[in-house]
């Protein structure tokens, strides 16, 4: 498995589909874009920027479960592509047990920002899917400030009509 770190979410401007940026921890810098859904890509931005909503979000749920249920996530994997879709799991740990549950990586993603989790990719993947991208570093080579991805995201949700959604 290759460790992964969020690079950054952004909106691909030919599409108009919010990515997220997956880029291995050592090695050559490879990445692993994946193409998310609007909403999933603003639940990441807004657990990146600290955001607190009056009701609970569908993956602070999540979270708040798995804390309850003594729950620990050890690691979220990238696992696999299969017909253009991404395949992503949580291992999960109670005491001494341990499970995996199927996700979408989206979801896996929003969950991780949330529990400060590590991302990996399955090395196949990784080594089938990854690309080389210039990514610009910013002074501290720190991801965009989570301002940043939340104004993108704002200005990707009103910029957007019902029509882009027909088939």
């Amino acid at each position: 498995m290759v460790e992964v770190r969020l690079r950054a979410v952004r909106v691909d401007l030919q599409s108009n589909t919010p990515v997220l940026l997956l880029q291995e921890t050592e090695g050559e810098g490879r990445t692993l874009p994946i193409f998310i859904g609007t909403p999933e890509a603003a639940a990441i931005a807004y657990a990146l920027q600290g955001v607190a909503m009056p009701r609970p979000m569908t993956h602070d749920l999540i979270r708040d479960l798995l804390t309850s249920l003594e729950v620990s996530v050890e690691r979220i994997v990238i696992t696999e592509l299969r017909s253009s879709t991404y395949f992503a799991e949580l291992q999960l740990r109670r005491g001494g047990e341990r499970s995996v549950v199927s996700s979408r990586p989206s979801d896996a993603v929003a969950v991780a920002v949330r529990t400060g989790s590590p991302l990996y990719v399955a090395d196949d993947l990784m080594d089938s899917e990854g690309i080389l991208l210039a990514i610009e570093p910013s002074d501290d080579d720190e991801d965009e400030s989570p301002d940043e991805l939340v104004g993108q995201f704002r200005q990707f949700l009103d910029s957007i009509k019902p029509e882009d959604f027909s088939g």
